[in-house]
């Protein structure tokens, strides 16, 4: 882009402020502004622009909802599922779509999170847990299960570094497709869009529905269709007991032929920070822990159990047609109201004491009113969900490891294998992805 185009083209949104400082610029940092102005979506700030218009407005009042139902297949339908499932991953239509764009900022790690130490006794990262439980899944049906990684533009080279310094943890090259999300600027109450240096657009990361832009952007969503993909399984880094495309998910989604399918997991307690899937105006929708007022998260059924039981924690199947189609949509925009760094109009970078701008998200799951048929799938978190996000207490890395000797000690003891309770205990996914496989395989002591 050259300073003409780029002139042009701010002046004709009212964003030509963005230029004031180009004479006292350098030839590198007149050079990466003009990069930055190139990728700016015009369109997409619009919207930002009316969203923040109707900011300040009442909001009107949300239609009733209810639980949405939940399905938990036992006997010879478990079984038919699972059947579908094992055959869908031997014929190679199954991929995983993994989000890991954040950094390990708040466990107190400078790094990926995906690269954060996880495992009780080699310190293995998140990133080797999710790889191996892929190389498993190879092992197992014969057929690679493609690893789609979203990165961020923060941690992009380091994400991939990690990968390289691991041998990419076993798995194929090939089989292993990074990508990065798109970064949108933030805006000011006026509309305005924020440098936060004199020849930098202040940037962050568009949320992780910015997953389906991204997808396509980068050619992932061809190399699925190339690859035959059918069916493709999303995934937060966070999560080391996540229980990548298990044959009763994969199975259920195509049984159903859902556009979308949502493992969803009974809440710690009420007020647990996951949100629920809900039915309104007859359509399937999400809605935020943060929207539920306290009698809605408190309110109990006659037998005393929670209304709102159910949280999800944001593990999904979804057709690959759907997300082609969904890609092709605007998704929801949604602002947050934060503390930005800003240069005055001397030049100069000051760190605000209170929110002065807007950054703006998209989220997964306002995908969800789109999908012709939508499944939840009722699963045990014991099993499946213990998710790496505080430094200390609840869903922290203790947290982690706890759960995951436990489940271990639990597959040991289907094994016939009683360890005390003082030995820690770490099992290599790509030996063994479940009890059943222990088992059969034995054990092996390394």
């Amino acid at each position: 882009m050259t300073l003409t185009e780029a002139k042009t083209l701010l002046q004709a949104n009212g964003q030509e402020h963005v230029l004031r400082f180009w004479d006292t610029l350098g030839p590198a940092a007149q050079a990466a502004l003009l990069a930055q102005i190139a990728t700016l979506d015009f369109a997409a700030i619009g919207r930002m622009q009316a969203l923040l218009r109707d900011a300040g407005k009442p909001a009107s009042q949300a239609a009733p909802f209810e639980p949405a139902p939940v399905e938990a297949p036992e006997g010879d339908a478990l079984a038919a599922h699972v059947a579908q499932g094992q055959e869908l991953l031997r014929q190679g239509k199954v991929a995983a779509l993994l989000v890991a764009g954040g950094q390990g900022s708040r466990l107190g790690y400078d790094g990926p999170k995906g690269a954060y130490p996880i495992g009780p006794i080699t310190d293995r990262p998140l990133f080797w847990f999710h790889a191996r439980k892929l190389l498993g899944l190879k092992r197992t049906y014969g057929k690679p299960v493609p690893f789609y990684v979203m990165t961020s533009e923060a941690n992009d080279a380091p994400t991939r570094a990690c990968f390289e310094a691991n041998d990419y943890f076993g798995l194929d090259r090939q089989d292993v497709f990074f990508f990065t999300q798109g970064m949108w600027p933030a805006l000011d109450p006026q509309g305005k869009i924020i440098l936060d240096q004199p020849g930098h657009i202040f940037m962050s990361p568009d949320g992780h529905g910015g997953v389906l832009a991204a997808l396509d952007r980068s050619g992932a969503l061809a190399d699925m269709a190339a690859r035959g993909i059918e069916h493709v399984f999303f995934f937060q880094v966070d999560n080391p007991m996540v229980d990548i495309a298990d044959p009763l998910f994969v199975g259920l989604h195509a049984a159903k032929g859902a556009d979308m399918t949502l493992k969803v997991c009974k809440k710690r307690e009420a007020h647990e920070g996951m949100g629920v899937v809900v039915v309104r105006d007859g359509a399937y929708a999400m809605v935020e822990y943060s929207e539920l007022s306290d009698e809605q998260m408190e309110r109990t059924n006659p037998d005393g159990s929670l209304w709102l039981a159910y949280g999800s924690p944001a593990i999904h199947m979804f057709s690959r047609a759907f997300l082609q189609a969904e890609a092709a949509r605007h998704m929801p925009l949604h602002l947050a109201h934060k503390k930005i760094a800003m240069v005055d109009d001397a030049g100069q970078t000051h760190k605000p004491a209170a929110p002065n701008g807007y950054k703006f998200e998209k989220f997964i799951f306002d995908v969800i009113p789109n999908a012709k048929t939508l499944v939840t799938l009722a699963f045990d978190r014991a099993e499946e969900f213990s998710p790496v996000k505080n430094a200390e207490g609840n869903d922290s890395p203790a947290t982690a490891k706890r759960d995951l000797q436990a489940k271990w000690r639990r597959w040991l003891a289907q094994a016939g294998v009683t360890l005390p309770d003082t030995l820690p205990v770490e099992i290599d996914p790509a030996h063994a992805l479940n009890a059943a496989q222990l088992k059969d395989k034995g054990l092996q002591i390394g």
